[in-house]
């Protein structure tokens, strides 16, 4: 009985979680056009149509990397990032160092993070939310102390189940970056043990403001919370900052004379400079879900992603291929994607084979999916762990695994989708997800020609043999090779794969 009164006074002891927190609220700094950017591509904008934006894409880690830490650096008035995941690898801190940077320089900075991967850095957030140009709000967090986020889950499943899996980050009112990409070195082909392939685009004219006002939706909203309102005060808070500068400072310096560092360098400013106009200008729409998802009795179909992109998919008469690294389509998904097929549209899926796959429940929550679909003469791909990811070659040791983390669409190689929507139950009913449909035949043709190029060699194609079992094809230096059973999988994974088939949460994936 005593341990048991200790144990429950130990789990109360956890700090909670105070919503009525008080917190100011922000809103985009509208007036930009005098700043650096503003002047550069104001006049660019100026002369384009008025529904349409300028989109250039960043298939490359590097040049992902590049972009987020140049505009930075441009920035003289704000920076609003809003990210899933930000690790504190060597990408990560040079990424956080360059917004703090920024802020000793003046430029506003309002970072928004959810709060799974945060937990154990609640004394840096604190220190970086000190700096009077600086403030960090977390999504939907966990509760504090020894047990806390076990106490969450079991206290507060249905709220903290819900995840801010949306990403942009935006400069001055004027530029945005939108797309699939976390913060930490493995997009940024800067990991020696993992690649993640991915992409986003950066954006020019009204789809900056447009991310602006998603951006301020999630800021304001109650599910948002400055770090005060569930960290234990620091004891120092200047002498953290302190400390923190000069951490992030070393981190930099470290990587400065490093190959990849100067292979960043050399990636000039090209969409920075407004007389090299790299940009595609074309009509677009930004698409995403409320924060209201963030929470149970709120989410509806006020404002959300799924019924967009659904009407969008149903847009296709020729051709549609989807790029989804997490494909757990369940029942609906499978008669939809069927549907399609049987008016006439080619269906091309491409998704992380087990061997790729970096959630192995996902996996076994996608794979009996896979007869269906083939029998109902859809196309499978599933991208090899020996990929080769542009942009990883000079950091990835040779037995890098390669991961798709890609989340994208095309549409009659006249439309794209690009964002952070995984085809899963998990983005359709509870993490809050966002996007751009951008109407552009010069992009969706290039990404296209750039799959049909590479998959034959970068992944496996999936078929039903004539006893209707799925096997897996690929092609080494022209010889083609057929697998029986998941192809470059051990058994430990082809086992966790499959019990997972058979645990009820589905739901969850």
């Amino acid at each position: 009985m005593g341990l048991l009164m200790s144990i429950l006074t130990t789990l109360t002891a956890c700090t909670s979680i105070n919503y009525k927190h008080p917190r100011i609220e922000s809103h985009t700094i509208i007036n930009t056009e005098d700043t650096l950017l503003g002047t550069t591509y104001t006049p660019l904008v100026a002369s384009k149509p008025k529904d349409h934006s300028g989109f250039y894409p960043l298939l490359n880690g590097m040049d992902a990397l590049t972009a987020r830490l140049l505009l930075a650096e441009q920035a003289e008035r704000t920076i609003d990032a809003q990210y899933y995941l930000i690790k504190t690898d060597t990408t990560s801190l040079i990424f956080i160092n360059t917004l703090l940077q920024a802020a000793n320089r003046g430029v506003r900075i309002r970072l928004l993070i959810d709060d799974v991967f945060a937990s154990g850095y609640d004394a840096e957030m604190l220190a970086l939310d000190t700096h009077p140009n600086f403030e960090i709000r977390v999504f939907n967090p966990f509760q504090r102390g020894v047990f806390g986020r076990a106490w969450s889950g079991v206290t507060d499943f249905s709220r903290i189940n819900r995840r801010m899996h949306t990403k942009s980050f935006t400069i001055d009112n004027q530029v945005t970056i939108i797309g699939g990409r976390n913060i930490a070195d493995e997009y940024f082909g800067a990991s020696q043990h993992e690649k993640f392939g991915d992409l986003d685009v950066v954006g020019i004219g009204s789809v900056a403001q447009d991310v602006s006002a998603m951006f301020d939706s999630f800021w304001n909203h109650q599910t948002a919370l400055p770090v005060s309102a569930f960290a234990k005060p620091l004891d120092a808070p200047e002498k953290a900052l302190e400390q923190l500068s000069t951490k992030l400072d070393q981190s930099r310096e470290s990587i400065k004379n490093t190959k990849y560092a100067s292979v960043v360098i050399k990636k000039a400013m090209a969409f920075l400079d407004g007389k090299n106009d790299v940009f595609d200008w074309v009509p677009y729409k930004l698409i995403y879900d409320s924060p209201d998802k963030g929470i149970k009795s709120k989410s509806g179909p006020s404002l959300d992603i799924t019924g967009p992109l659904l009407k969008t998919l149903q847009t296709a008469s020729k051709e549609l291929i989807l790029l989804s690294p997490y494909f757990v389509p369940r029942k609906d998904g499978i008669e939809f994607f069927s549907s399609l097929q049987a008016r006439g549209v080619k269906v091309k899926i491409i998704t992380n084979s087990l061997a790729a796959n970096n959630h192995a429940a996902v996996h076994g929550g996608y794979s009996p999916s896979r007869k269906p679909l083939l029998m109902n003469g859809i196309q499978i791909f599933e991208v090899r762990p020996d990929a080769n990811i542009s942009g990883a070659e000079i950091f990835a040791a040779s037995g890098a695994k390669a991961t798709l983390h890609t989340k994208a669409f095309i549409i009659d190689r006249e439309k794209i989708f690009v964002g952070s929507f995984n085809f899963d139950p998990r983005s359709a009913y509870l993490n809050t997800e966002s996007g751009l449909v951008i109407s552009s035949p010069l992009l969706a043709l290039q990404f296209a020609n750039h799959i049909d190029t590479i998959l034959p060699t970068q992944a496996f194609e999936l078929f039903l043999n004539d006893t209707n079992k799925v096997q897996w094809r690929a092609y080494d230096e022209g010889v083609e090779r057929v697998y029986k059973k998941e192809p470059y999988s051990t058994w430990r994974q082809r086992f966790v794969a499959g019990l997972m088939r058979f645990i009820p949460i589905k739901g969850q994936l």
